[in-house]
């Protein structure tokens, strides 16, 4: 009620108000009804014709209600969708990354945000519903109390059954879909590689398809046998136990057909009666169906109220041990006019293991990144080196050992500030199926409008050919998804987003994770005479596998297991024939 009541306080009241009025329209139908039975009966022509046009503006008044009734739950339905989702997003932006990388969070979001638009309303339209049908059965009881109380007593019993079934079989429901969660997921994830540009190629390569689409069918196959089921046994068993109500309304009919016809009651006052069980009993079972029904979207809204009582803020992977006292291995700065003596990132015996694995994927990392340092990060797939950054950049808090930024620790320092000192291109950047212009913008949102530096952050990503080349310019959409958008090549789009990240001027700290593994070799020559050029007075972090580019950073870091192997400049490194002296070796037999 809350939640409906924020989002329109006026079409609630609205709501309330024609709920009241259509809760006793019903009533005076019936009462005209009978008082046209009786005219009849007395044989008044213009008495019978009165309380026709009463009836029929009573009737009227009642679809005019009912109406409008409707017109202001879709108005209300509508705006309450809007805002519940937008409640769902803004939820997911106060979630921390490890969160997104847990297959129970998905689960979780999936369930909030299937029925998320509807049932809130749905609750509260029966909320008032019920209300409604309340009042109502209680102007028809106070009626039938007149005539009898044991046919409200059946009026009542006869019907409760009907609503507990219901009741049962919606609770099933929820735990069948709640269940069916990661399923369903892994359904849409398949409908999504069969049906989307990104997995085109292979699946008509490799001929994918009718496997996918076999798992596909196999899955939807066993969700139409479960529903099935469970809606021919909700079917048998709630009409089974509706007939109790039939068989009551037919044995009071004939009570009161008795009574009207050894002149008991009038045959007005039969038709009134008549009206009222009928009606009183409809509304009796709307009542437990609306009580049914708030259960049932109860139950779903745990789902949205769970999703959004999720905590926020930074939660780390493993308890916060004490900082280590041991020395970190230094990369020696040099001394540049000004600085303090703990400028630069420095890590202090930091480990980091993701959430519900007992496996390190970093362990005892002690490093100083001094400030305008060129520092190159080397080491096989999965040693832990985007791990690294994700840490520098407190996308993850470390299970232990802390990392200080200029001396503080970076859980003392407001995210959005220190998000703002890093520019980055990460391995796994982003498409996004929006203009060039949006592409680009999205690095420094604050200076999306900002025309000289898009332009600028293009020439230094080394976009400016492609933009140029494309019908509509920094306004060309990009991707397939919509309509007249261009796909570029994987080396096109790392351009884009290196363009994104050189959008971030103020960036102090430029973090390049594999940018430039989609491009050729003149490109990515280019791309680092640029990057060597705006690294001047920054710190910059290079994650390659392509020796030239590494050689080219002041100090290397090879990385192995989540633990640091060796430091050094590239000509040290290579004079220890080490782990790096090997790689390099292989690379460099490579081009001989």
């Amino acid at each position: 009620m809350a939640l409906v009541w924020r989002t329109s306080a006026r079409m609630t009241l609205a709501m309330a108000a024609l709920t009241l009025i259509a809760a006793l329209l019903p009533l005076a139908i019936a009462y005209a009804g009978k008082r046209i039975v009786d005219a009849v009966v007395q044989g008044s022509g213009s008495l019978t014709l009165r309380w026709v046009i009463v009836e029929l503006v009573v009737v009227a008044a009642q679809a005019l209600v009912q109406r409008t009734l409707a017109l202001v739950r879709t108005i209300l339905g509508a705006r309450l969708g809007v805002d519940v989702n937008v409640a769902i997003l803004e939820k997911a932006q106060t979630l921390e990354l490890t969160d997104f990388e847990n297959p129970e969070f998905y689960d979780q979001l999936t369930r909030a945000r299937r029925e998320a638009s509807s049932r809130p309303l749905m609750l509260v339209s029966d909320a008032f519903l019920l209300a409604q049908n309340t009042l109502t059965l209680a102007g028809y009881a106070a009626l039938l109390v007149r005539f009898s109380p044991l046919s409200v007593l059946v009026l009542v019993a006869a019907t409760v059954p009907a609503a507990l079934a219901e009741m049962r079989y919606s609770k099933i429901t929820y735990r069948l879909r709640n269940r069916r969660s990661p399923d369903t997921r892994k359904l849409t994830y398949l409908e999504y590689v069969l049906a989307n540009d990104e997995h085109a190629k292979e699946v008509k390569l490799f001929g994918i398809g009718p496997l996918l689409l076999g798992r596909y069918k196999a899955m939807a196959e066993a969700f139409y046998l479960e529903d099935r089921k469970l809606a021919v046994e909700r079917t048998l068993a709630t009409h089974a136990v509706s007939l109790l109500g039939t068989f009551a309304f037919y044995g009071a009919y004939a009570f009161m057909a008795i009574a009207a016809a050894t002149k008991q009651i009038t045959l007005g006052t039969m038709t009134l009666y008549v009206v009222a069980f009928r009606q009183g009993q409809q509304s009796f079972q709307s009542t437990l169906g609306a009580i049914g029904s708030i259960y049932e979207h109860n139950l779903y809204m745990q789902n949205l109220f769970g999703f959004l009582s999720i905590r926020c803020g930074p939660r780390p992977g493993g308890a916060w041990d004490v900082p280590s006292t041991r020395e970190p291995l230094a990369l020696v700065a040099p001394k540049v006019p000004g600085d303090l003596t703990t400028a630069g990132i420095r890590f202090e015996d930091v480990g980091f293991r993701y959430p519900g694995t007992e496996r390190w994927a970093l362990r005892h990392i002690d490093l100083d990144l001094p400030a305008h340092e060129s520092i190159a990060l080397v080491g096989e797939n999965g040693a832990g080196k985007t791990t690294l950054i994700k840490l520098m950049t407190r996308l993850y808090e470390p299970t232990e050992g802390r990392i200080t930024l200029d001396g503080r620790d970076l859980r003392t320092w407001d995210r959005e500030t220190l998000l703002r000192r890093f520019g980055v291109v990460f391995q796994d950047f982003n498409q996004y199926q929006l203009k060039v212009r949006d592409n680009v913008g999205l690095g420094s949102v604050d200076h999306m409008e900002d025309e000289p530096r898009i332009a600028r952050a293009v020439d230094r990503g080394g976009a400016s050919p492609l933009i140029e080349s494309l019908k509509g310019g920094l306004d060309a959409p990009l991707g397939r998804w919509f309509q007249d958008g261009t796909e570029l090549s994987g080396g096109q789009w790392q351009k884009v987003a290196l363009a994104r990240a050189f959008m971030r001027e103020e960036a102090d700290i430029l973090i390049l994770d594999e940018p430039t593994a989609a491009l050729d070799a003149e490109a990515e020559h280019a791309v680092f005479e640029r990057f060597h050029e705006l690294s001047r007075g920054r710190t910059t972090i290079v994650i390659s596998h392509r020796f030239p580019t590494v050689r080219m950073a002041r100090r290397i870091v090879v990385l192995e297991k989540g633990e640091i192997l060796e430091m050094g400049t590239h000509d040290e490194l290579v004079a220890k024939s080490g782990r790096y002296a090997h790689m390099f070796g292989l690379q460099a037999a490579g081009y001989r």
